[in-house]
């Protein structure tokens, strides 16, 4: 039996302060702009966010192009960006037996879906590895972007609703 390996987030605090977040933007015009918003909306990971903070990852994304049949991320590799399907089909494939070369399938991402968060959330390698099925439009979006916006946002919505809920006395 394999031994599991275990996952953790990045922590920020004394020792490891979290430095100032000075927006990467990349130029696109307000027609890209209103694509990408809408297939942002698609994915769950993304719903936190307020029309500031997505306009920062609307600006952060770059436009990223895959023929049929190239890895786009590889299992066990190191992840510093996530991606959101624009166009095209992806198969996700993980070893499940370790002592296995071959993968099993577990599904196809299609346009609206995301993929590669897990590396930038808990720092960790690569789960699966994703081949582009057919040509592929991806929306990249780098690491720091999606800790400073995508996760602080998530945090903060959840620590206002703890403190709404403390104030409420019959809880």
């Amino acid at each position: 039996m394999a031994k599991r390996t275990s996952v953790s987030a990045e922590v920020f605090g004394k020792y490891n302060r979290k430095e100032e977040y000075e927006p990467y933007v990349v130029p696109k015009s307000q027609e890209v702009k209103d694509k990408i918003k809408q297939r942002l909306q698609m994915a769950f990971m993304f719903k936190a966010l307020d029309a500031p903070e997505l306009n920062i990852v609307i600006d952060a994304m770059e436009e990223k192009a895959f023929e049929a049949g190239v890895t786009v991320i590889s299992e066990g590799e190191a992840g510093s960006v996530l991606f959101v399907v624009e166009a095209g089909e992806l198969d996700c494939s993980k070893r499940l037996d370790p002592n296995s070369q071959e993968a099993t399938h577990l599904k196809v991402y299609t346009q609206g879906d995301a993929f590669g968060e897990l590396a930038l959330l808990y720092n960790a390698p690569r789960a699966a590895t994703i081949v582009a099925k057919t040509s592929c439009t991806l929306w990249q979006l780098d690491r720091n972007t999606f800790n400073h916006i995508v996760k602080d946002a998530a945090q903060n919505k959840r620590d206002k609703y703890e403190d709404f809920l403390q104030s409420v006395p019959i809880l």
